[in-house]
């Protein structure tokens, strides 16, 4: 069974980017709002736990997921066309 490229792709972007999206503002409820660099604002430029953070990290993690789940099934793809399992 091979995936669709497209689709998976997409899937994947809007799982992450809403991931993020919903992670930041359960921080905010429950922490507050700070400016403070994290781990993931060193890794995607721009992000910080605040309501326009929230909307920079939604735009990277999409493009994130969507550039993961590009290449995931691809080579998934790839790998199950070369493994296949005969059945007698």
């Amino acid at each position: 069974m091979k995936l669709n490229i497209k689709a998976f792709s997409l899937a994947c972007g809007i799982i992450w980017g809403l991931g993020l999206f919903v992670l930041t503002w359960w921080i905010i409820a429950f922490e507050g709002s700070t400016g403070d660099p994290t781990l993931i604002g060193h890794l995607y430029r721009g992000y910080t736990v605040s309501p326009m953070g929230s909307l920079i990290g939604l735009s990277w993690g999409f493009v994130d997921g969507l550039v993961g789940g590009l290449v995931f099934a691809w080579l998934y793809n790839s790998l199950a066309g070369r493994f296949t399992v005969s059945r007698t």
